[in-house]
């Protein structure tokens, strides 16, 4: 393929073009015939590809590891993704990673880690019998915040939900969780030990969390296998953190070029890349400490702190900045009032509020995600981090906003949040221009919530019921102060309200 704008020959990216191919790319060090799938890995995003598939693209270079491939699984029964797997299968699970750094440096990858891809709604019984393989020893998870169906309320796993109700009355089911409880089912019938169960998302303890969610389908369709699972079984606890932006049709013009490769789904992201993982496997796992995991025992801490200043830092930012008019995070961070809001929330909110992991300076770690989130060359987008708030939001700020009032601390950076997010909600910034809203979490009864009289229905709504902000008198004062603000002056003056001494 010919690049239009440039005119330079692109070549064709497949294992039988691997081997020949001129390309700025670094390829795969190894034999990738011989590579042999031992991780399954459900929801196969942008962040996957530029995070656990890296860490095993490297482990496969090291001696005795060609049983850790990857095999991905698409769990949609969208057209996009069937187009998707389409593509990655034509591609042999190859494509290319190009990091960026804050120096504007950048380089890029061949990542040969993925050596297929299973279309759940397609052929379940495929997805099945290689989740059953006695070669498959982990099964991986980026769902999304809202995807464990989670009560934010109670905490409870949501077993009425229609989906779940259907993989337990079907042999062959529809969500993440339905697959991996029938395949422990015909793991424990064939006497293979179960998988390890590795959640990605950016969850506090979301290996915790993925066990609830296996257990209780499991035990709603066998008590006995919930019990097996629960004691045979592993589901560490794990941290994760790289930004990796969405790729535009632009993006993927600008990475081919650089590269010379014809890939129909580049991925791009920060040079930035940490896993923290507990060291608890039940069948096995790679070299992970070789190829830069770091094992350690005090997960939550690195959890506590990525998840309440990164996580929640980027939550903050996004709102105001989206409302300002800025629609990259980079631009965002050259704005001095934005700048200022985050830091001063971290500074003044959070790290008083943390223990810090053994050897971590939180006030370094602070300058860095700064630094991170000011990079111009990853171009990331502020409606990627905005969408699902309503899942989000609770995750990373809960915690903080529940220290803050039990301490009577400041709780204007908190409060300003929430009132962001509403008007956010209304799909238009300061100057007029829409906002794409992409609300996936939020139920109807809580949308109409929303629009109580009294103002304070987004308080109320279930995805924070359980902090009982309404019976916070400072807190709602100024949550309807701030949004009485935003309305009137806009967010640039009411984020100088917010960060004043």
């Amino acid at each position: 393929m010919t690049d239009q704008n440039s005119g330079q020959r692109l070549a064709t990216l497949s294992d039988s073009s691997l081997s020949s191919l001129t390309t700025t790319a670094s390829l795969p060090g190894y034999d990738r015939s011989g590579v042999r799938v031992g991780i399954a890995h459900f929801g196969v995003g942008n962040f996957h590809r530029v995070h656990e598939a890296v860490y095993i693209d490297r482990c496969l270079h090291l001696l005795d590891h060609e049983g850790w491939g990857i095999v991905g699984i698409g769990i949609s029964d969208s057209e996009d993704a069937i187009t998707k797997a389409e593509t990655f299968n034509r591609q042999d699970g190859l494509y290319t990673v190009t990091e960026f750094a804050p120096d504007g440096t950048s380089q890029s990858r061949i990542i040969g880690a993925m050596k297929g891809y299973l279309h759940a709604p397609s052929n379940p019984e495929a997805v099945l019998n290689q989740l059953a393989d006695p070669e498959l020893r982990i099964v991986s998870l980026t769902i999304t915040e809202g995807g464990y169906l989670i009560d934010l309320s109670s905490g409870r796993f949501l077993l009425e939900h229609p989906d779940i109700q259907y993989d337990l009355e079907n042999e062959f089911p529809r969500t993440v969780f339905g697959f991996i409880v029938r395949a422990l089912a015909r793991r424990r019938h064939n006497d293979l030990a179960p998988f390890t169960i590795v959640s990605c998302d950016n969850l506090r303890r979301n290996g915790d969390t993925v066990r609830k969610a296996v257990l209780a389908v499991a035990d709603a369709l066998d008590s006995g296998l919930a019990t097996w699972i629960d004691e045979r079984g592993a589901f560490p606890n794990s941290m994760v953190d790289r930004i990796a932006p969405y790729v535009t049709p632009a993006d993927r013009v600008r990475l081919n070029s650089n590269t010379a490769v014809d890939d129909a789904v580049p991925a791009m992201s920060e040079s930035y890349l940490q896993w923290v993982i507990e060291d608890r496997f039940s069948c096995g796992r790679p070299d992970f400490a070789r190829a830069g995991v770091e094992l350690r025992d005090d997960i939550e801490l690195y959890e506590t702190t990525k998840g309440r200043l990164l996580n929640a830092s980027h939550v903050l930012l996004s709102y105001p900045s989206l409302l300002l008019g800025h629609r990259l995070v980079h631009d965002a961070l050259a704005d001095e009032r934005v700048r200022n809001l985050i830091d001063v929330f971290m500074t003044r909110d959070v790290i008083p509020l943390l223990r810090p992991p053994d050897g971590v300076s939180l006030n370094s770690y602070k300058d860095t995600l700064i630094e991170r989130f000011a990079n111009p060359a990853v171009g990331d987008q502020l409606i990627r981090i905005a969408t699902d708030g309503s899942a989000k939001i609770p995750v990373f700020h809960s915690a903080t906003i529940e220290e803050l009032i039990e301490r009577g601390a400041d709780i204007r950076r908190e409060a300003f949040l929430l009132a962001c997010y509403r008007k956010y909600l209304d799909g238009v910034d300061d100057v007029g221009v829409a906002i794409e809203v992409n609300e996936p979490s939020l139920g109807e009864e809580d949308r109409r919530e929303i629009d109580a009289p009294d103002g304070l229905g987004l308080l109320r709504i279930s995805a924070f019921a359980s902090l009982n902000l309404t019976d916070h008198l400072i807190f709602s004062t100024n949550y309807l102060r701030f949004g009485e603000l935003l309305n009137q002056q806009g967010a640039a003056k009411t984020i100088d309200e917010v960060v004043a001494n």
